[in-house]
């Protein structure tokens, strides 16, 4: 056994040998990084495990929008017609959009997944991986066009928001001013965005019908612990049997599976507790399973039978239109989503620039600026395809930390995603209560920031504060960064009007002063003129 191990060491020493100085080995530079082909692809494969998770938990958030489905996808029987509140309830013809939709943007996340890993690679040569992002998808989805559909402008406009921010951002990497903009929010407001954010993510992961459903409606407060064995489907307040849920408890096993892969520093930590839970969903005739004996279930489940398939995209594709673009909520939209990219990508850059000691003394790091062109084309590209904007993602780092110091990394992880695209029956059956463990879990980890704010300092933990409890309570990002800024320009009024008041004393003094001197000046000359006429 030992001289097999010995042989194999050394039939991979001299694959590395041999890659490295190869075309592509000398383009990755990987001698040059200390790095080699299987450092590379252990890394790679370590940081699609850990991201893998975006394939299906993005889809199901954006597929809450109900995209391009409308009422008129609606089953209703003959003679009559579709009412507006179809989409609210269990309608197989809405549901049939539905499962499309979410097939559609299965593969339109995992495509530009793809292609924004590679570009990451080939251009910017950093081994960084890219995919939509979280909080975006998830502001797009709840606050531009609403639960299926009933929010403040359509999909299409929404996508057209996107590509517009897209651009915008690309334009702001070409000249420059991305530190400039960064700047511009107060630290504390930046810091607790990225919070905030995680508690909104954690909140949708703990609904119902979105996640475990630990969360319900009440008409007296409002929300209330759930997880009922039976729902209202229209309000979706407890019918009866209070944590009775089977699905719920299953996925508490999940999350418990997750928090201690990741007490252990299990790499792929989210993936192992959503396959549990999504493995046992998969067994028809029980409780918990997500193909239960009805037309939709058996429908899915035929579908899902196909394991392999390739899936056209088709609803979301250049989904986009400009008709109702000049409004306020389309602008407060775009400078919303640009300025949560700008600090996102700058934030996450450095932060795996400097454990992957690319950082020089200057501050700067190879592949930086082209990095930067890399995220704002793929949002661009994301947008075509119907996804919210593309971000790199901080599970990079776990990649960085198996040894990944190139774009080869960021390949690899692209060619992962492509593969996953032909996996859509699979993915797309994955259940919501699987899901929501990974969404708390992100909202664990995006907490992490609150320790860098000044706490001791009023005029820095108010806005932060006031900035993570909006969003979540009022079920929007945008409100949250609105109200931190808010506050911290009200706090910062008292300083600016006793600066204005003691200027205003000093320019007093000198106009007095002046006033003096050019009076004694007078009084000089006029005794000195008297002198003369005597």
């Amino acid at each position: 056994m030992q001289m097999g191990r010995k042989l194999c060491a050394n039939v991979q020493q001299s694959l590395d040998e041999a890659f490295s100085k190869s075309k592509v080995g000398k383009f990755f530079k990987l001698e040059s990084r200390k790095t080699s082909l299987t450092k590379e692809w252990r890394a790679a494969t370590t940081t699609f495990l850990t991201m893998a998770y975006i394939i299906t938990v993005n889809a199901t958030i954006l597929a809450d929008s109900g995209g391009m489905c409308s009422v008129s996808d609606c089953t209703v029987e003959s003679g009559q017609t579709a009412s507006p509140d179809c989409v609210m309830k269990p309608n197989v013809g809405y549901q049939k959009c539905l499962a499309k939709l979410k097939s559609d943007l299965i593969v339109a996340t995992a495509l530009s997944s793809m292609i924004g890993s590679f570009a990451m690679g080939l251009f910017a040569n950093l081994p960084l991986g890219l995919a939509p992002g979280m909080g975006p998808n998830a502001y797009l989805t709840y606050n531009l066009v609403g639960f299926h559909g009933t929010g403040s402008m359509s999909y299409k406009t929404a996508m057209a928001v996107v590509l517009v921010e897209g651009c915008a951002f690309l334009a702001i990497a070409v000249f420059g001013l991305r530190a400039k903009l960064a700047r511009l929010i107060p630290k504390s407001v930046r810091l607790a965005c990225a919070a905030g954010i995680g508690l909104f993510i954690a909140f949708v992961g703990l609904r119902a019908h979105q996640g475990l459903g630990l969360i319900g409606p009440d008409t007296a407060t409002l929300v209330t612990v759930a997880a009922c064995k039976d729902s209202n489907p229209t309000t979706g307040e407890c019918i009866g049997g209070k944590m009775q849920s089977r699905t719920f408890w299953l996925g508490s096993v999940g999350f418990l599976i997750i928090c201690y892969s990741l007490m252990k520093n299990v790499k792929g930590s989210m993936i192992y507790g959503m396959l549990f839970v999504t493995l046992v969903s998969w067994i028809r005739g029980t409780s918990v399973t997500v193909f239960p004996y009805t037309p939709q279930g058996d429908s899915s489940f035929e579908y899902f039978k196909k394991v392999v398939d390739f899936h056209k995209i088709e609803s979301t594709l250049w989904a986009i239109s400009f008709t109702n673009f000049n409004t306020s909520e389309v602008w407060i939209a775009m400078v919303t989503l640009l300025y949560v990219d700008v600090l996102a990508t700058t934030g996450t850059l450095y932060t795996m620039a400097e454990v992957g000691e690319f950082v020089n003394e200057e501050g700067e790091f190879e592949g930086e600026y082209s990095a930067y062109m890399v995220d704002a084309g793929t949002t661009i590209l994301g947008s075509m395809l119907g996804v919210s904007p593309i971000a790199t993602y901080i599970e990079s780092v776990s990649g960085i930390r198996e040894g990944g110091r190139t774009g080869l990394t960021a390949v690899i992880v692209g060619i992962y995603f492509g593969l996953s695209i032909f996996f859509t029956p699979l993915l797309a059956n994955v259940p919501p209560w699987a899901i929501g463990p990974s969404l708390v879990i992100v909202g664990v980890l995006m907490m992490k920031v609150v320790k860098d704010i000044d706490w001791e300092n009023i005029k820095e933990a108010v806005p932060a504060f006031v900035t993570m409890l909006i969003m979540p309570l009022t079920y929007s990002i945008s409100n949250g960064i609105l109200g931190g800024i808010g506050m911290y320009v009200a706090l910062g009024i008292y300083d600016y009007f006793v600066g204005w008041i003691k200027w205003m004393i000093e320019m007093k003094k000198m106009v007095v002063k002046e006033q003096n001197q050019v009076s004694a000046t007078a009084m000089a000359v006029g005794t000195e003129h008297n002198y003369e006429i005597i």
